[in-house]
């Protein structure tokens, strides 16, 4: 670490907070270093020369110098115009970042994550609907990580799953035969077949993959509560009960659906 010096990597700001008088610590994403967090002194002053650079979900280019565990930012640039997030879609953004901040170790660089990130990131910007591409990076940030879904076979005889029979998903195991008492992710071998082939236009699939999904990364996440997950389920919980235009309420939505 002794020295480093890294000159205009590109990279992602995942979260930031202040620093001191009028500085932020920075956590960043980038390609060829993987996780770390610099200190951009002075980037919260009126006048900085980073101001309206330093932004989540846009490309930079950054340049640090690092002798510990916590660099120092030396200069950003910004790679093509800003991307416009609003709504579910920013929120969807954030849970990203939240996934990727929990999840990755620092200074493990992961370039196929590096690019699911920036082209999950593009899906979302022209979407109407941020659940499908949500799932998508969901299942292959499981797989590159490590933690790859078993979803076509069943674990208990060792066949491929049949479509019309309902299995409880078990993350030590996979899918298995429910039974009256399963508590767990309950999925048709149907719809198990379409969330490993990334198939979403059922909307039932795709609240079931939401439900599974979820499922599973509370799981590795050893039961911690994601934030920009608890504010999205808020969001649509407010909506459902707040009017449509003098028409009665808002239709009911499956928080995990979407």
């Amino acid at each position: 670490m002794s020295g480093r010096r890294v000159e205009l990597e590109s990279a992602y700001i995942l979260h930031h907070r202040p620093f001191r008088d009028n500085s932020q610590i920075i956590d960043v994403f980038s390609s060829g270093h993987g996780k770390l967090a610099l200190v951009a002194r002075g980037s919260r002053a009126g006048k900085s020369r980073l101001k309206g650079i330093l932004r989540p979900f846009q490309l930079l280019r950054l340049s640090w110098t690092a002798r510990t565990e916590l660099g120092t930012l030396t200069g950003a640039e910004l790679v093509g115009p800003p991307r416009l997030l609003t709504g579910d879609t920013l929120l969807s953004a954030y849970y990203l970042n939240e996934l990727l901040l929990h999840f990755l170790h620092r200074f493990d660089p992961q370039p196929e994550i590096f690019d699911l990130y920036r082209d999950t990131l593009e899906q979302l910007s022209i979407a109407q609907e941020p659940a499908p591409a949500l799932r998508r990076f969901e299942l292959r940030l499981l797989r590159l990580l490590g933690y790859a879904l078993d979803l076509e076979q069943d674990a208990v005889s060792g066949t491929p799953v049949a479509d019309d029979v309902t299995y409880e998903y078990r993350v030590e195991q996979g899918p298995v035969p429910a039974h009256p008492s399963s508590t767990g992710a309950l999925l048709t071998g149907r719809q198990l077949r379409d969330v490993a082939a990334g198939a979403f236009d059922d909307t039932g699939t795709l609240k079931a993959a939401g439900r599974l999904l979820k499922f599973v990364i509370h799981h590795h996440l050893g039961g911690r509560e994601l934030k920009s997950r608890k504010v999205l389920i808020e969001l649509r919980r407010d909506r459902m009960r707040r009017p449509a235009d003098g028409a009665g309420e808002v239709p009911a939505q499956d928080p995990d659906g979407g």
